[in-house]
């Protein structure tokens, strides 16, 4: 049986995940760059900072920039290949989140649905993209699917431990966490066999409140600077967190890229079924695991209300509970009509939905199989600027920009961040009047004239109704380079040099 042992289907999971991450190989994303300066600046001496001796927590990431800082060490150098040390931690970590949606379903008694919810999420574009895109995403998701298993089989302890590090991972994390932390509260009031030990709670609390004394002893707040700034900055329909979340909870397997936007109001009605029906079924066996099937519609919720400026990673962390309950409800059904087969049909349609959403090669970056989504054109782009730029800094040099990872992490030079994240002076710029968006960020022109930074590198839409027709920013500025691009309605990415 031993030579058999390969063939066993978690095997084949866990294998097709790290195949569908490490034949793109590594399409960085620029916030990702953010994290690589933290760890590269704490390897080089200087702390856990973004610009050295400027003391800003800008990243949401603390615990994976110092995961990253580990295998970083091992090289000897601060110039460590992050790019390849994260690919490879998140594919790690997506491998073990797909046996985990294996292993929860089959515990749940819905083998077929556990097969297909690891196989889909194994190849799902919105976990490849931001694995190969060098975010914590990945470690997350992976943290608080192993809090939330290690509950489902009554370990406490592991899964107090697994939720305080996903909060230091990212502080949404909370969303899942809360209910989590309800139940277990209220299951110690009501079942006296489930107390909560005195060891539980030192594993939640004991990571959380480390961080909470060395990041207000460092920082002056453990709360990250970018939560703050992003609330300033950008300028948003008061629906727009509804209209992107709705979308993308009718498209969970990409389908509108084949069938158009019709099918989005399909989508909005039968794939939320089955996940109704899906978790319905489930808690009806168990009902002390709501905290999973509440978490997907608490992130749709507070979202919405909240409605920050919705990135494509913000998208991600509900959804293998939500791919899960789908399967569950149809494995539910057909049972229930007695039609097996039909399960196995849409599970392939599912599949197929999926796959179409890759492309043998994208017209940038490496010529491999990887999701079209994983779209770097703007990071190329700054890494181009960045390297024309180069030999002409001067020491101390500062580069302004809205973007900071990409132009941060190859320059090494100061920088001033013109949204705010690891520059909290700029945020009192913030919100401009209407008329200065063309979308929803525009660069302040008295934040460029009070701070004279050296060099500025932007895309000429965030700039085209505020510095671009100020009369003195022209006195002070003279155009380096522009790059031709359309990213964002832009009409080209522009260098400027201050004169």
């Amino acid at each position: 049986m031993k030579r058999y042992r390969w063939f066993q289907t978690e095997y084949i999971i866990v294998i097709l995940a790290l195949a569908a991450r490490i034949i793109p190989g590594p399409r960085t994303i620029d916030d990702a760059y953010i994290t690589f300066r933290y760890s590269q600046n704490l390897l080089g001496g200087n702390g856990l900072v973004y610009n050295s001796g400027e003391a800003v927590l800008g990243t949401t990431t603390p615990l994976y920039a110092l995961l990253l800082s580990i295998p970083a060490m091992v090289t000897g150098s601060v110039q460590a290949p992050y790019p390849i040390l994260a690919l490879g931690i998140n594919a790690l970590a997506d491998a073990l989140t797909c046996l985990l949606l294996y292993k929860f379903a089959r515990r749940l008694g819905y083998p077929d649905a556990g097969t297909a919810a690891s196989i889909l999420w194994a190849l799902s574009p919105m976990s490849v993209t931001f694995a190969i895109g060098g975010m914590e995403t990945s470690l997350v998701i992976l943290l608080l699917m192993g809090s939330l298993y290690m509950y489902s089989i009554h370990r406490p302890v592991a899964s107090a431990l697994l939720a305080a590090f996903s909060l230091l991972t990212r502080p949404d994390a909370f969303i899942a966490i809360l209910p989590l932390i309800m139940a277990r509260l209220f299951s110690s009031w009501k079942q006296q066999t489930q107390r909560i030990s005195l060891v539980e709670i030192l594993a939640f609390s004991t990571p959380l409140l480390l961080w909470g004394i060395l990041g207000s002893q460092f920082y002056g707040s453990p709360i990250p600077q970018s939560v703050s700034a992003k609330t300033v900055a950008y300028n948003l329909p008061g629906d727009a967190a509804l209209v992107r979340l709705l979308q993308h909870f009718a498209t969970p397997f990409q389908g509108n890229l084949i069938f158009g936007r019709f099918f989005i109001g399909f989508g909005i009605l039968f794939y939320p079924a089955f996940a109704i029906l899906g978790w319905r079924q489930v808690l009806r066996q168990s009902a002390f695991l709501w905290p999973l099937a509440i978490y997907p519609l608490l992130y749709f919720l507070i979202f919405s209300s909240v409605n920050p400026l919705i990135f494509r990673w913000y998208l991600v962390p509900p959804l293998p509970l939500y791919i899960m309950g789908i399967t569950i409800g149809l494995e539910a059904l057909t049972e229930q009509i007695g039609r097996p087969i039909l399960r196995q049909v849409l599970y392939f349609a599912f599949l197929l939905l999926t796959l179409n959403a890759w492309t043998l090669k994208l017209d940038h970056g490496p010529p491999r199989p990887t999701p079209e989504m994983a779209y770097i054109k703007l990071e190329q782009l700054y890494i181009s600027a960045v390297a024309d730029l180069k030999p002409h800094l001067g020491e101390g040099a500062t580069i302004a920009t809205g973007d900071i990872g990409a132009v941060g992490y190859f320059s090494q030079a100061p920088i001033l961040d013109l949204v705010g994240l690891i520059s909290p002076s700029t945020s009192a710029y913030f919100p401009l009047p209407e008329e200065s968006y063309v979308i929803n960020y525009a660069i302040p022109t008295d934040l460029i004239l009070d701070f004279e930074p050296e060099y500025i590198i932007m895309l000429e839409v965030y700039g085209r109704r505020t510095v671009l027709l100020d009369p003195t920013f022209q006195q002070r500025y003279t155009l380096f380079k522009e790059y031709p691009a359309d990213i964002y309605g832009s009409r080209a990415m522009l260098v400027f040099e201050r004169r």
